[in-house]
């Protein structure tokens, strides 16, 4: 037997229940498969708990700044099994909550198991077949661990394995010196942990710009972070008591860091090798990413991909968006498409760093003229009142035509001053009209339109 549904969605992490919620809503009975954790990764090994443990990291932090507040706070302890419960609390409310929305919405069920296609119509999760004229692919990624000398033969830590730690780490060593590996270093710094950041190229973060790779390597070598750039060979081997050795060149040069815990943080690769996507047509690049349209659709007509499986972004808010984009083409005959929406992502460090559109490196290298916006924050009032000065903020603006072109934001509050740029920009807003906007006073985001007024 083979059920029937209208819609089938294979994942539920962020686009997948939203989307269900709207083809039920529009009528259409929907399964949606999970075969791990309701949630996907945002709710489950991503943002949420991730978030939460820096929220931990950042108390810490503060603690042990009491004395430059006027506060005399004594010793600081950390109780990392305290830590782990709170992060895995925080994910398992979230979760929950999922699973009752979806279990209990009308003309919706949830599945668990895996899923697999038959061909571009049937899907089989264990021994029963479903089968729908709309099949939507949103099975997310996982931790890309790379062929490096010795990886298969020592115990790695992934983006997913550190959140269950319940001890500090005594000498954690991340390998890769980009958005998540940063994110974790920090942290575990802030918990007590030694940290050395292992990074294959010569800068951090090297999507940035080069000043905003620096300013992110002086901050975090001033909390005590070790940076290790150009290893070119990284390389393990276990040591008998447990512990791990990192070797950095390719020589026999004995450079090598000792380290208790590894975590990899290389990169991701998508969940969609054991999809059985050949027998349904579907196309993917070499990567594994599933070939879409500026609609979502893949190569099949009536099959589409949605969030970390489609190599169209990355993150939770593309995600989303990806849902939005597909339901709305659907179901109230809009035009919407991946092109439409401007780029914009944070690197959650304390402070962050946020990024929306173009940075001055990139416009220049389009071949637009530019103009530069720039101001310390040792000079944003908010930033000197709570004494966390670090960073600076910057606009890029087209010369010729006053557009807003891109904004970066490394200070305190600049994951939320960002959308202010944001905003102008989905809006068609020139720097002028940001000049003449009049922000809140004491924040960070009433800076940005000085910041417009004084282009250079």
């Amino acid at each position: 037997m083979t059920r029937r549904f209208d819609a089938i969605i294979i994942g539920a992490g962020q686009a997948g229940p939203s989307l269900a919620g709207r083809l039920a809503a529009a009528g259409q009975n929907v399964a949606i498969i999970e075969r791990h954790l309701v949630g996907g990764t945002c709710v489950n090994t991503g943002c949420m708990p991730t978030k939460t443990l820096v929220a931990s990291a950042y108390a810490a932090h503060l603690a042990r700044r009491g004395a430059d507040y006027g506060v005399n706070t004594g010793p600081i302890a950390i109780d990392m099994a305290r830590v782990h419960a709170r992060t895995s609390a925080v994910a398992a409310g979230a979760r929950g909550r999922n699973e009752k929305w979806l279990s209990e919405m009308e003309r919706c069920t949830l599945i668990y198991g895996h899923a697999r296609f038959e061909n571009a119509r049937i899907m089989r999760v264990g021994e029963e077949l479903l089968e729908a004229d709309r099949i939507f692919i949103n099975v997310g990624g996982r931790a890309s661990i790379p062929d490096m000398p010795g990886a298969r033969d020592v115990p790695l830590l992934t983006n997913s394995s550190i959140l269950k730690m319940t001890t500090v780490p005594e000498h954690l060593v991340v390998i890769g010196g980009s958005y998540i590996g940063l994110e974790f270093g920090q942290a575990f710094a802030r918990l007590g942990a030694r940290v050395t950041i292992v990074e294959k190229g010569p800068r951090l973060v090297s999507r940035e710009d080069a000043p905003v790779s620096a300013a992110i390597r002086a901050m975090l070598e001033a909390e005590g972070l070790a940076i290790r750039t150009d290893a070119e060979c990284i390389r393990f081997h276990a040591r008998e008591d447990g512990g791990i050795d990192v070797g950095l060149h390719c020589s026999d040069d004995p450079d090598t860091v000792a380290a208790s815990h590894v975590l990899m943080a290389v990169g991701r690769a998508p969940n969609t090798d054991d999809l059985g996507l050949e027998a349904a047509g579907v196309e993917t690049d070499a990567r594994g990413y599933i070939v879409v349209d500026e609609r979502l659709e893949t190569s099949v007509p009536g099959i589409w991909a949605l969030g970390d499986c489609n190599g169209r972004g990355a993150f939770t808010h593309t995600s989303y968006n990806d849902f939005e984009i597909v339901a709305e083409n659907l179901l109230d005959g809009a035009d919407r498409k991946v092109a439409d929406r401007i780029a914009c992502y944070a690197l959650f460090t304390d402070p962050p760093l946020a990024r929306v559109g173009l940075s001055a490196g990139q416009a220049r290298a389009a071949g637009r003229t530019v103009q530069i916006g720039h101001r310390a924050m040792t000079r944003v009032g908010r930033a000197v009142e709570k004494d966390e000065t670090t960073g600076f903020m910057e606009i890029v603006v087209d010369a010729d035509s006053d557009a807003i072109l891109g904004a970066t934001i490394l200070g305190t509050g600049g994951d939320e001053a960002i959308h202010a740029v944001l905003d102008m920009m989905a809006n068609g807003a020139t720097a002028d009209r940001l000049r003449r906007t009049v922000h809140i006073h004491p924040t960070v985001a009433e800076l940005l339109p000085t910041i417009a007024g004084e282009l250079s």
